[in-house]
Protein backbone atom coordinates (compact mmCIF):
# COMPACT_ATOMS: atom_id res chain seq x y z
CA UNK A 1 0.00 0.00 0.00
CA UNK A 2 2.96 2.01 -0.29
CA UNK A 3 1.40 4.03 -3.56
CA UNK A 4 -1.69 4.67 -1.19
CA UNK A 5 0.53 6.16 1.70
CA UNK A 6 2.03 8.22 -0.62
CA UNK A 7 -1.25 9.72 -2.07
CA UNK A 8 -2.26 10.31 1.18
CA UNK A 9 0.07 12.28 2.36
CA UNK A 10 0.60 14.13 -1.14
CA UNK A 11 -3.75 14.96 -0.56
CA UNK A 12 -3.54 15.59 2.88
CA UNK A 13 -1.90 18.23 2.89
CA UNK A 14 -3.90 21.76 2.21
CA UNK A 15 -1.04 22.52 -0.79
CA UNK A 16 -2.01 19.16 -2.14
CA UNK A 17 -5.29 19.37 -2.34
CA UNK A 18 -5.60 23.08 -3.36
CA UNK A 19 -3.32 22.11 -6.31
CA UNK A 20 -5.85 18.88 -7.31
CA UNK A 21 -8.85 21.48 -7.56
CA UNK A 22 -7.01 23.56 -9.55
CA UNK A 23 -5.98 20.71 -12.08
CA UNK A 24 -9.34 19.95 -11.97
CA UNK A 25 -10.79 23.74 -12.59
CA UNK A 26 -7.99 24.08 -15.49
CA UNK A 27 -9.41 20.97 -16.85
CA UNK A 28 -13.17 21.75 -16.56
CA UNK A 29 -12.35 25.32 -17.86
CA UNK A 30 -10.82 23.97 -21.07
CA UNK A 31 -14.05 22.50 -22.66
CA UNK A 32 -15.79 25.70 -22.92
CA UNK A 33 -12.72 26.46 -25.72
CA UNK A 34 -12.00 23.40 -27.52
CA UNK A 35 -15.49 21.21 -27.00
CA UNK A 36 -18.09 21.32 -29.61
CA UNK A 37 -20.54 18.98 -27.81
CA UNK A 38 -22.84 21.69 -25.55
CA UNK A 39 -24.00 19.46 -22.53
CA UNK A 40 -20.00 19.52 -22.10
CA UNK A 41 -19.22 23.37 -22.56
CA UNK A 42 -21.81 23.69 -20.23
CA UNK A 43 -20.97 21.32 -17.57
CA UNK A 44 -17.00 23.02 -17.89
CA UNK A 45 -18.81 26.69 -17.10
CA UNK A 46 -20.28 25.35 -13.79
CA UNK A 47 -17.56 23.00 -13.14
CA UNK A 48 -14.30 25.51 -13.22
CA UNK A 49 -15.68 28.06 -10.60
CA UNK A 50 -16.89 25.24 -8.40
CA UNK A 51 -13.39 23.73 -8.30
CA UNK A 52 -11.25 27.24 -7.89
CA UNK A 53 -13.65 28.05 -4.82
CA UNK A 54 -12.83 24.37 -3.50
CA UNK A 55 -9.09 25.30 -4.01
CA UNK A 56 -9.04 28.32 -2.00
CA UNK A 57 -11.09 27.11 0.79
CA UNK A 58 -8.70 23.99 1.39
CA UNK A 59 -5.82 26.30 1.66
CA UNK A 60 -7.57 28.93 3.70
CA UNK A 61 -9.40 26.82 6.05
CA UNK A 62 -7.87 24.54 8.77
CA UNK A 63 -7.12 21.39 7.63
CA UNK A 64 -10.30 18.93 8.22
CA UNK A 65 -12.76 21.92 7.74
CA UNK A 66 -10.87 23.04 4.54
CA UNK A 67 -10.90 19.47 2.95
CA UNK A 68 -14.72 18.84 3.49
CA UNK A 69 -15.45 22.66 2.56
CA UNK A 70 -13.35 21.92 -0.80
CA UNK A 71 -15.36 18.59 -1.68
CA UNK A 72 -18.60 20.58 -0.92
CA UNK A 73 -17.70 23.17 -3.41
CA UNK A 74 -16.49 21.09 -5.93
CA UNK A 75 -19.71 18.87 -5.54
CA UNK A 76 -21.99 21.89 -6.02
CA UNK A 77 -20.54 23.12 -9.13
CA UNK A 78 -19.76 20.09 -11.02
CA UNK A 79 -22.11 17.94 -10.17
CA UNK A 80 -25.30 19.22 -8.45
CA UNK A 81 -25.74 22.54 -10.14
CA UNK A 82 -25.33 21.30 -13.52
CA UNK A 83 -26.84 18.32 -13.35
CA UNK A 84 -30.05 20.00 -11.88
CA UNK A 85 -29.77 22.47 -14.86
CA UNK A 86 -29.62 20.12 -17.44
CA UNK A 87 -32.23 17.88 -16.24
CA UNK A 88 -34.34 20.55 -15.76
CA UNK A 89 -33.78 21.54 -19.40
CA UNK A 90 -34.01 17.95 -21.04
CA UNK A 91 -30.73 17.79 -22.20
CA UNK A 92 -28.29 14.67 -22.00
CA UNK A 93 -26.28 12.82 -24.20
CA UNK A 94 -27.74 10.11 -26.39
CA UNK A 95 -27.26 7.39 -24.16
CA UNK A 96 -30.04 8.59 -21.60
CA UNK A 97 -32.35 8.54 -24.45
CA UNK A 98 -31.66 4.83 -25.37
CA UNK A 99 -32.23 4.28 -21.69
CA UNK A 100 -35.43 5.48 -21.01
CA UNK A 101 -36.76 4.55 -24.12
CA UNK A 102 -35.53 0.77 -23.44
CA UNK A 103 -38.10 0.98 -20.71
CA UNK A 104 -40.89 1.82 -22.20
CA UNK A 105 -39.77 -0.40 -25.24
CA UNK A 106 -39.88 -3.22 -22.43
CA UNK A 107 -43.17 -2.63 -20.92
CA UNK A 108 -45.22 -2.38 -23.87
CA UNK A 109 -43.16 -4.48 -26.43
CA UNK A 110 -41.30 -6.76 -24.24
CA UNK A 111 -38.35 -6.12 -25.97
CA UNK A 112 -36.03 -3.09 -25.28
CA UNK A 113 -34.52 -2.98 -28.55
CA UNK A 114 -36.26 -1.22 -31.69
CA UNK A 115 -36.65 -4.30 -34.25
CA UNK A 116 -35.59 -1.60 -37.36
CA UNK A 117 -32.92 0.89 -36.07
CA UNK A 118 -32.03 3.39 -38.64
CA UNK A 119 -30.27 6.09 -36.69
CA UNK A 120 -27.72 6.11 -34.10
CA UNK A 121 -29.91 6.95 -31.07
CA UNK A 122 -32.25 3.88 -32.55
CA UNK A 123 -29.42 1.39 -31.54
CA UNK A 124 -29.77 0.10 -28.04
CA UNK A 125 -26.01 -1.29 -26.81
CA UNK A 126 -27.29 -2.56 -23.40
CA UNK A 127 -28.26 -5.92 -22.01
CA UNK A 128 -31.45 -5.74 -21.23
CA UNK A 129 -31.44 -4.96 -17.24
CA UNK A 130 -29.99 -1.39 -18.06
CA UNK A 131 -33.71 -0.86 -18.72
CA UNK A 132 -34.51 -0.54 -15.07
CA UNK A 133 -32.74 2.93 -14.86
CA UNK A 134 -35.34 4.18 -17.28
CA UNK A 135 -38.16 2.89 -15.22
CA UNK A 136 -38.53 5.86 -13.03
CA UNK A 137 -38.97 8.35 -16.16
CA UNK A 138 -41.69 5.69 -17.46
CA UNK A 139 -43.34 5.99 -13.87
CA UNK A 140 -43.66 9.57 -13.20
CA UNK A 141 -43.47 11.37 -16.61
CA UNK A 142 -41.87 14.85 -17.14
CA UNK A 143 -44.58 17.43 -15.79
CA UNK A 144 -42.83 19.73 -12.66
CA UNK A 145 -39.11 20.52 -12.13
CA UNK A 146 -39.42 18.16 -9.35
CA UNK A 147 -40.42 15.09 -11.21
CA UNK A 148 -38.49 15.77 -13.82
CA UNK A 149 -35.28 15.52 -12.13
CA UNK A 150 -36.39 12.46 -10.04
CA UNK A 151 -37.42 10.63 -13.08
CA UNK A 152 -34.06 11.19 -14.93
CA UNK A 153 -31.97 8.50 -15.23
CA UNK A 154 -28.27 10.14 -14.62
CA UNK A 155 -29.97 10.46 -10.90
CA UNK A 156 -29.86 6.61 -11.09
CA UNK A 157 -27.00 6.13 -12.02
CA UNK A 158 -25.24 8.00 -9.64
CA UNK A 159 -27.71 6.61 -7.16
CA UNK A 160 -26.42 3.04 -7.77
CA UNK A 161 -22.95 4.20 -8.51
CA UNK A 162 -22.58 6.12 -4.73
CA UNK A 163 -24.29 3.03 -3.51
CA UNK A 164 -22.44 0.61 -4.57
CA UNK A 165 -19.27 1.73 -3.53
CA UNK A 166 -20.34 2.86 -0.08
CA UNK A 167 -21.36 -0.53 0.72
CA UNK A 168 -17.66 -1.94 -0.97
CA UNK A 169 -16.07 0.32 1.71
CA UNK A 170 -17.66 -1.14 4.86
CA UNK A 171 -16.99 -4.46 3.69
CA UNK A 172 -13.34 -3.61 3.20
CA UNK A 173 -13.30 -1.40 6.54
CA UNK A 174 -15.75 -2.76 8.21
CA UNK A 175 -17.12 -0.35 11.20
CA UNK A 176 -15.49 2.40 9.62
CA UNK A 177 -18.63 3.68 7.08
CA UNK A 178 -18.28 7.25 8.27
CA UNK A 179 -14.56 7.78 6.63
CA UNK A 180 -15.68 6.91 3.31
CA UNK A 181 -18.26 9.83 3.01
CA UNK A 182 -14.78 13.11 2.37
CA UNK A 183 -13.17 10.51 -0.33
CA UNK A 184 -16.04 9.08 -1.75
CA UNK A 185 -17.56 13.06 -2.27
CA UNK A 186 -13.68 13.73 -3.66
CA UNK A 187 -14.40 10.99 -6.46
CA UNK A 188 -17.75 12.01 -7.72
CA UNK A 189 -16.58 15.34 -7.75
CA UNK A 190 -13.26 15.00 -9.41
CA UNK A 191 -13.97 15.53 -13.40
CA UNK A 192 -13.39 11.93 -13.88
CA UNK A 193 -16.88 10.98 -12.69
CA UNK A 194 -18.63 14.22 -12.18
CA UNK A 195 -18.77 14.79 -16.20
CA UNK A 196 -19.88 11.40 -16.91
CA UNK A 197 -22.35 11.87 -14.18
CA UNK A 198 -23.71 15.01 -15.59
CA UNK A 199 -24.25 14.28 -19.21
CA UNK A 200 -24.95 10.62 -19.60
CA UNK A 201 -23.26 8.22 -16.55
CA UNK A 202 -24.89 4.87 -17.93
CA UNK A 203 -21.28 3.52 -17.14
CA UNK A 204 -21.35 4.30 -13.38
CA UNK A 205 -23.62 1.62 -11.88
CA UNK A 206 -21.45 -1.20 -13.96
CA UNK A 207 -18.54 0.70 -11.85
CA UNK A 208 -20.20 0.23 -8.55
CA UNK A 209 -21.62 -2.77 -9.21
CA UNK A 210 -18.03 -4.49 -10.30
CA UNK A 211 -16.01 -2.87 -6.79
CA UNK A 212 -19.14 -4.49 -4.70
CA UNK A 213 -18.57 -7.53 -6.33
CA UNK A 214 -14.83 -7.97 -5.43
CA UNK A 215 -15.54 -6.49 -1.63
CA UNK A 216 -17.84 -9.31 -1.35
CA UNK A 217 -15.56 -12.47 -2.90
CA UNK A 218 -12.79 -10.96 -0.03
CA UNK A 219 -14.71 -11.34 2.65
CA UNK A 220 -16.64 -14.86 1.42
CA UNK A 221 -20.38 -13.74 0.23
CA UNK A 222 -20.39 -15.95 -2.47
CA UNK A 223 -24.65 -16.06 -2.70
CA UNK A 224 -24.41 -12.29 -2.87
CA UNK A 225 -21.03 -12.49 -4.66
CA UNK A 226 -23.34 -13.86 -7.44
CA UNK A 227 -26.06 -12.23 -7.51
CA UNK A 228 -24.71 -8.89 -7.72
CA UNK A 229 -22.24 -9.90 -10.59
CA UNK A 230 -25.68 -11.70 -12.28
CA UNK A 231 -26.50 -7.80 -12.02
CA UNK A 232 -23.22 -6.38 -13.84
CA UNK A 233 -23.29 -9.34 -16.04
CA UNK A 234 -26.84 -8.07 -17.75
CA UNK A 235 -26.24 -4.48 -17.72
CA UNK A 236 -23.04 -4.39 -20.28
CA UNK A 237 -21.21 -7.11 -21.94
CA UNK A 238 -17.86 -5.12 -20.56
CA UNK A 239 -18.79 -6.75 -17.08
CA UNK A 240 -18.54 -10.40 -18.06
CA UNK A 241 -14.81 -10.48 -17.38
CA UNK A 242 -15.53 -9.64 -13.91
CA UNK A 243 -17.23 -12.90 -13.18
CA UNK A 244 -14.08 -15.39 -13.55
CA UNK A 245 -12.41 -12.82 -11.69
CA UNK A 246 -14.38 -13.14 -8.35
CA UNK A 247 -14.79 -17.16 -8.58
CA UNK A 248 -10.98 -16.98 -8.93
CA UNK A 249 -10.63 -15.06 -5.60
CA UNK A 250 -13.49 -17.35 -3.67
CA UNK A 251 -11.58 -20.09 -4.63
CA UNK A 252 -7.84 -18.65 -3.75
CA UNK A 253 -9.41 -17.72 -0.42
CA UNK A 254 -12.34 -19.64 0.48
CA UNK A 255 -12.17 -22.77 -1.65
CA UNK A 256 -13.81 -24.64 -4.18
CA UNK A 257 -17.34 -24.91 -2.77
CA UNK A 258 -18.04 -20.88 -2.07
CA UNK A 259 -16.58 -20.14 -5.64
CA UNK A 260 -19.34 -23.07 -7.25
CA UNK A 261 -21.93 -21.20 -4.69
CA UNK A 262 -21.21 -17.67 -6.23
CA UNK A 263 -20.99 -19.14 -10.18
CA UNK A 264 -24.57 -21.11 -9.80
CA UNK A 265 -26.71 -18.09 -8.63
CA UNK A 266 -24.30 -15.29 -11.12
CA UNK A 267 -25.26 -18.11 -14.24
CA UNK A 268 -28.65 -19.00 -13.26
CA UNK A 269 -30.06 -15.81 -12.55
CA UNK A 270 -27.54 -13.59 -15.69
CA UNK A 271 -29.35 -16.61 -17.63
CA UNK A 272 -32.18 -16.28 -16.64
CA UNK A 273 -32.16 -12.38 -17.61
CA UNK A 274 -31.00 -12.66 -21.07
CA UNK A 275 -31.94 -15.85 -22.61
CA UNK A 276 -35.34 -14.84 -22.92
CA UNK A 277 -34.11 -12.10 -25.33
CA UNK A 278 -31.56 -14.22 -26.96
CA UNK A 279 -34.41 -16.84 -27.70
CA UNK A 280 -36.96 -14.50 -29.22
CA UNK A 281 -35.31 -11.45 -30.65
CA UNK A 282 -31.84 -12.72 -31.32
CA UNK A 283 -31.31 -10.16 -34.43
CA UNK A 284 -32.11 -7.10 -32.75
CA UNK A 285 -29.65 -8.27 -30.08
CA UNK A 286 -26.92 -9.05 -31.37
CA UNK A 287 -26.87 -6.41 -34.26
CA UNK A 288 -27.15 -3.78 -31.29
CA UNK A 289 -25.19 -5.39 -28.30
CA UNK A 290 -22.38 -7.02 -30.58
CA UNK A 291 -22.05 -5.76 -34.06
CA UNK A 292 -22.91 -1.74 -33.15
CA UNK A 293 -20.14 -1.55 -30.30
CA UNK A 294 -17.74 -3.23 -32.58
CA UNK A 295 -18.74 -0.75 -35.60
CA UNK A 296 -19.67 -3.78 -37.54
CA UNK A 297 -23.17 -1.89 -38.67
CA UNK A 298 -23.95 0.28 -41.34
CA UNK A 299 -24.52 2.83 -39.33
CA UNK A 300 -21.19 3.29 -37.25
CA UNK A 301 -21.33 4.15 -33.30
CA UNK A 302 -20.19 8.29 -32.58
CA UNK A 303 -18.39 6.94 -29.68
CA UNK A 304 -14.31 7.68 -30.89
CA UNK A 305 -10.76 8.64 -29.17
CA UNK A 306 -7.70 8.61 -30.82
CA UNK A 307 -7.29 5.59 -29.09
CA UNK A 308 -5.15 2.64 -31.40
CA UNK A 309 -8.13 0.41 -31.79
CA UNK A 310 -9.89 4.07 -32.93
CA UNK A 311 -7.39 4.81 -34.92
CA UNK A 312 -6.32 1.17 -36.63
CA UNK A 313 -10.57 1.22 -37.34
CA UNK A 314 -10.26 4.57 -39.03
CA UNK A 315 -7.49 2.97 -41.81
CA UNK A 316 -10.44 0.64 -43.51
CA UNK A 317 -11.51 -2.54 -43.79
CA UNK A 318 -7.42 -4.18 -42.87
CA UNK A 319 -7.27 -1.90 -39.70
CA UNK A 320 -10.83 -2.99 -38.29
CA UNK A 321 -9.87 -6.57 -39.21
CA UNK A 322 -6.29 -5.72 -37.32
CA UNK A 323 -7.86 -4.11 -34.39
CA UNK A 324 -10.88 -6.84 -33.75
CA UNK A 325 -7.79 -9.40 -34.04
CA UNK A 326 -5.65 -7.44 -31.41
CA UNK A 327 -8.66 -7.30 -29.21
CA UNK A 328 -9.15 -11.27 -28.92
CA UNK A 329 -5.25 -11.19 -28.71
CA UNK A 330 -5.33 -9.35 -25.93
CA UNK A 331 -8.56 -11.27 -24.38
CA UNK A 332 -6.61 -14.45 -24.89
CA UNK A 333 -3.71 -12.97 -23.12
CA UNK A 334 -5.59 -11.74 -20.48
CA UNK A 335 -7.84 -15.17 -19.87
CA UNK A 336 -3.99 -17.13 -19.82
CA UNK A 337 -2.78 -15.21 -16.91
CA UNK A 338 -5.40 -14.99 -14.90
CA UNK A 339 -5.75 -18.85 -13.63
CA UNK A 340 -1.60 -18.61 -13.69
CA UNK A 341 -1.75 -15.45 -11.28
CA UNK A 342 -5.02 -15.67 -9.56
CA UNK A 343 -5.56 -12.65 -7.10
CA UNK A 344 -5.77 -13.15 -3.55
CA UNK A 345 -7.55 -9.73 -2.42
CA UNK A 346 -10.33 -7.60 -4.00
CA UNK A 347 -7.36 -4.94 -4.53
CA UNK A 348 -5.95 -7.44 -6.70
CA UNK A 349 -9.17 -8.53 -8.50
CA UNK A 350 -9.66 -5.59 -9.18
CA UNK A 351 -6.26 -4.74 -10.60
CA UNK A 352 -6.55 -7.40 -12.86
CA UNK A 353 -9.76 -6.37 -13.59
CA UNK A 354 -8.43 -3.41 -14.55
CA UNK A 355 -6.03 -4.19 -16.87
CA UNK A 356 -8.14 -6.66 -19.27
CA UNK A 357 -10.74 -3.60 -19.62
CA UNK A 358 -7.85 -1.16 -20.01
CA UNK A 359 -6.43 -3.77 -23.06
CA UNK A 360 -10.12 -3.98 -24.54
CA UNK A 361 -10.83 -0.79 -24.34
CA UNK A 362 -7.76 0.65 -26.10
CA UNK A 363 -7.99 -1.58 -28.72
CA UNK A 364 -11.82 -1.36 -29.16
CA UNK A 365 -12.65 -0.22 -33.18
CA UNK A 366 -14.69 2.24 -30.97
CA UNK A 367 -13.55 3.01 -27.21
CA UNK A 368 -13.54 6.51 -26.22
CA UNK A 369 -11.57 7.91 -23.12
CA UNK A 370 -14.50 7.80 -21.11
CA UNK A 371 -14.40 4.14 -20.99
CA UNK A 372 -11.38 4.27 -19.21
CA UNK A 373 -13.24 5.86 -15.99
CA UNK A 374 -13.82 1.68 -14.96
CA UNK A 375 -10.71 0.72 -14.99
CA UNK A 376 -9.26 3.67 -12.66
CA UNK A 377 -11.74 3.66 -10.26
CA UNK A 378 -10.79 -0.29 -10.09
CA UNK A 379 -7.64 0.47 -9.25
CA UNK A 380 -8.43 3.45 -6.82
CA UNK A 381 -11.67 3.01 -4.80
CA UNK A 382 -10.78 -0.45 -3.18
CA UNK A 383 -7.25 0.57 -2.24
CA UNK A 384 -8.60 3.49 -0.46
CA UNK A 385 -10.71 1.08 0.95
CA UNK A 386 -8.33 -1.31 2.06
CA UNK A 387 -5.89 0.75 3.47
CA UNK A 388 -5.92 1.36 7.19
CA UNK A 389 -6.00 5.53 8.13
CA UNK A 390 -7.76 8.64 6.53
CA UNK A 391 -7.21 10.08 2.88
CA UNK A 392 -7.05 13.62 4.45
CA UNK A 393 -5.65 13.22 7.97
CA UNK A 394 -7.45 15.43 11.18
CA UNK A 395 -5.15 17.41 13.29
CA UNK A 396 -4.34 15.49 16.07
CA UNK A 397 -4.88 17.19 19.62
CA UNK A 398 -2.11 16.92 21.83
CA UNK A 399 -3.25 14.57 25.22
CA UNK A 400 -3.60 16.92 28.22
CA UNK A 401 -0.80 16.48 30.45
CA UNK A 402 -1.75 15.21 33.90
CA UNK A 403 -0.59 17.06 36.78
CA UNK A 404 1.08 15.22 39.71
CA UNK A 405 0.91 16.52 42.74
CA UNK A 406 4.02 17.73 44.38
CA UNK A 407 5.55 15.70 47.33
CA UNK A 408 6.44 17.77 50.38
CA UNK A 409 10.06 17.82 51.47
CA UNK A 410 10.63 16.48 54.34
CA UNK A 411 13.82 17.76 56.25
CA UNK A 412 16.62 16.05 58.31
CA UNK A 413 15.48 17.27 61.51
CA UNK A 414 11.91 15.72 60.80
CA UNK A 415 13.59 12.04 59.79
CA UNK A 416 15.71 12.55 63.33
CA UNK A 417 12.42 13.17 65.51
CA UNK A 418 10.51 10.13 63.80
CA UNK A 419 13.47 7.87 64.13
Amino acid sequence: MASTRWVRRLFGHPVGQAGGWLVAAGWAGAFPLVSQLANQVAWGWFAAPGYLLAAVLALTLPRGAGARAAAAAAGLGAVVLPLGALALTGRHQSEVTVVERSAALLLHTGSPYLPHPSHVVDYNPYLPAMSLFGLPRLLLGGAGPAVRVLGDARVWFAVAFLACLLAGWRLLRPGRALAAVLPLAVLTASPLIALALVVGGVDLPLIGVCCLGMALAERGRPLRTGLVLALACTLKWTAWPALPVALLLLHRRHGLRPALRAAVPALAVGGAVVAPFVLLHPRELYEQVVRFPLGLTAIRTPAGSPLPGKVLAGLGPFGHTLSLTLLCVGALAVAVWLPLHPPATAVAACDLLAAGLTVAFALAPAGRFGYLALPVVLVLWPRLAAAPGRLVPVPRRRPAQRRVPAVPKVSRDTVRTRE
